[in-house]
């Protein structure tokens, strides 16, 4: 019987907090599994505590981020320090298919929650363990975030332009690399625990997962012995190859030509009679003359309005787009057309707009439903009617404090 997502069944203890994981547990939660996030008002997760907020006001419950990086999944707060609230999560991982944690190494052990004490618990449990450089090593014990790791991979080292220091990304870039590795890596064992009976632990390193996206400079430095680092916006095989402003307020199309004939389209396109000039003829010429060459095509580009440039351009055969930004993305027809932002109602912020997943599946569709809950907002739904607590046995769990 087909089933109407993918992953329906699939019970998730999610553990997890910030960004990496728990994009990886929101794709499957999108894709159908019931993806319980553990909380707690001791340890609130940093994505509640940062904006961007909701009509620029503060709050828990107000941040966007978390809304569209939690969709779907269910809150509930306990506090893993107390016995009760302990005894609580134990129950949760005896209905789960998977258990996912990105603490410090050794955290999720001291509180009782390793690996080898979930198997006690449930023999065939999936426990996915991420972390910034592995679970063990001599740099292990080192916290990270995305944006610390991408300088540890080598990722900032190449951000930036050659006279002048690394700049890194604006956003933690690992982060969002990491997140698809696990989601395989979730998928494969549950499809080996359905064949064989058998459970794992998987040891994932945003570290590894972001080095693995470097392999050209690896290759490059074994068979040239030549250090890539930062080139700008430019590149060895296309000229010109940049950023160029545009007419407006901080607007700007990208433009890469990489042979003669689109040099020539572009030539057609801007009717500028210095394009014809022999230092521009060639792709070598138009290197060795390239910091001219990007003056002139922003002397001409600043007059033109982006995305009439853009249609222009790529018409004639150019490879051009804009450099977007938010409202760019919202309004995108092309995005829109693949339904890519579907607009929610949040139960505190009102209506949002939630990212659906970069792939479709024809017969099991991955779609956010809801977005980010409310701190603590399913508290009663996952005791009562998930793990089928009594009334009387939900009340002492919020007497003894294990429900915060």
């Amino acid at each position: 019987m087909l089933k109407a997502n993918c992953l329906e069944g699939i019970t998730v203890t999610d553990f997890s907090w910030v960004m990496a994981l728990p994009l990886a547990t929101r794709c499957l939660a999108d894709s159908g599994a019931k993806v319980i996030k553990v909380e707690s008002e001791y340890r609130i997760d940093n994505m509640r505590m940062h904006g961007p907020y909701a009509r620029n006001k503060p709050g828990i419950n107000r941040n966007l981020s978390f809304a569209i990086h939690n969709s779907n999944k269910y809150s509930i707060n306990i506090n893993l320090n107390n016995p009760a609230g302990l005894n609580l999560a134990r129950k949760l991982v005896s209905i789960s298919d998977i258990v996912t944690e990105n603490y410090r190494p050794g955290v999720i052990e001291r509180l009782g929650l390793g690996y080898d004490e979930l198997k006690k618990i449930k023999s065939d449990i999936v426990m996915i363990r991420s972390s910034a450089q592995g679970q063990n090593g001599p740099y292990s014990q080192i916290p990270g975030l995305g944006l610390m790791i991408q300088g540890v991979t080598g990722i900032s080292y190449l951000l930036g332009w050659p006279d002048r220091p690394p700049v890194g990304g604006s956003q933690p870039y690992t982060d969002f690399i990491a997140p698809w590795y696990t989601v395989i890596a979730a998928i494969f064992a549950l499809h080996h625990r359905d064949k064989t009976g058998e459970g794992q632990c998987i040891d994932f390193s945003q570290l590894e997962a972001g080095v693995s996206f470097l392999g050209p400079s690896f290759l490059d430095y074994m068979a040239n012995s030549r250090v890539a680092t930062r080139s700008g916006n430019r590149s060895i095989e296309a000229a010109p190859h940049g950023a160029y402003k545009c007419r407006g307020h901080d607007r700007w199309c990208a433009i890469s030509i990489f042979n003669e004939t689109e040099w020539q389209a572009f030539c057609q396109v801007s009717k500028l009679a210095w394009t014809s000039e022999s230092r521009f003829a060639t792709l070598k010429t138009r290197k060795e003359n390239e910091d001219e060459l990007d003056l002139l095509i922003e002397t001409w580009t600043s007059e033109q309005e982006v995305n009439e440039l853009m249609i222009a351009l790529q018409n004639a055969g150019v490879p051009a787009g804009i450099v977007s930004n938010g409202k760019d993305l919202l309004e995108d027809p092309q995005l829109a057309f693949r339904n890519h932002f579907l607009y929610l109602k949040h139960p505190e912020v009102g209506i949002i707009p939630v990212e659906t997943t970069s792939f479709k599946l024809s017969k099991t569709p991955v779609i956010p439903k809801r977005p980010g809950p409310c701190f603590g907002e399913h508290n009663e739904y996952v005791c009562r009617e998930i793990l089928g607590l009594s009334q009387e046995n939900y009340e002492y769990l919020i007497d003894e404090g294990a429900i915060e």
